[in-house]
């Protein structure tokens, strides 16, 4: 790929999948220091397949992935399943592997809005709780790029407009990029730099606003209120990362893996 120069994660011909069985085909893509690139598809689009091959915890059929040297990731997944019966503090969790001090604790817990949960038993938190609790977890790295995979699922519609706008602060104080799948189709923050629209392949990549009047995009999401991309509007009219072109939104044929 041709201007891809810094950054952060690259793929290159991807094509990606389990047990010989193709989910992912010609995926090019690259995310660059300090933007905000989200992920919508329908179910068994490949979204969480395109975020395990970037952290390469599937190894492509074909293609390859690049991460800068030494690239710190964040990462925060859908869902954490947490035995009720485990005594495990928030504290604790926070700790592993690497051991952290009351300070750190803290202070991450007051980042992300849930301070003083330090003492609380995993198990006892809120869905919203411990999404923050793992988003803590996550930053406690410093990481150059944080990868969220569906980190709303089993929010209201307020706790999700919350978790966007915490993780569009955390993108201008820190200027860590992120990577995020969105599970719901018609929510993406206004921040992002980039929306790609992927279903077994990239069919439509822009910024929200052309992505949302796309063709290939109204084609799988259809044309009403409920196709259309909510975008979560504040204060931040401009965002801190790069500027990119409005978008490429083409007409593919459907792959026949």
């Amino acid at each position: 790929m041709s201007g891809e120069a810094g950054a952060l994660i690259v793929a290159e011909n991807l094509r990606a999948g389990y047990g010989g069985r193709v989910v992912l085909d010609d995926i090019n893509l690259a995310i660059r220091p300090g933007e905000i690139v989200t992920i919508v598809g329908p179910n068994g689009s490949g979204k969480s397949t395109l975020l395990r091959a970037l952290l390469g915890v599937i190894r492509p059929i074909s293609g390859r992935v690049r991460l800068a040297p030494g690239l710190r990731i964040g990462y925060v997944p859908q869902r954490l399943a947490v035995d009720a019966t485990l005594p495990m503090t928030v504290a604790r969790f926070l700790s592993l592997p690497v051991r952290r001090s009351r300070a750190e604790t803290a202070a991450a817990l007051a980042r992300v809005g849930v301070a003083g949960l330090e003492g609380r038993q995993l198990a006892s938190l809120s869905g919203g709780q411990l999404q923050r609790v793992l988003l803590a977890r996550a930053l406690m790295s410093h990481p150059q790029i944080l990868i969220l995979d569906e980190p709303t699922q089993g929010l209201d519609q307020p706790g999700e407009a919350a978790f966007y706008r915490l993780i569009e602060e955390i993108r201008a104080e820190t200027g860590a990029a992120v990577l995020l799948v969105s599970h719901d189709l018609h929510v993406v923050m206004s921040a992002s730099d980039r929306v790609i629209c992927l279903n077994g392949h990239i069919c439509c990549e822009g910024t929200p606003q052309v992505v949302s009047e796309a063709p290939e995009y109204r084609a799988l999401f259809g044309l009403g209120t409920g196709g259309a991309l909510a975008l979560y509007r504040h204060e931040h009219a401009h965002h801190h990362g790069p500027a990119h072109p409005a978008a490429a939104c083409e007409a593919e044929e459907p792959d026949h893996a």
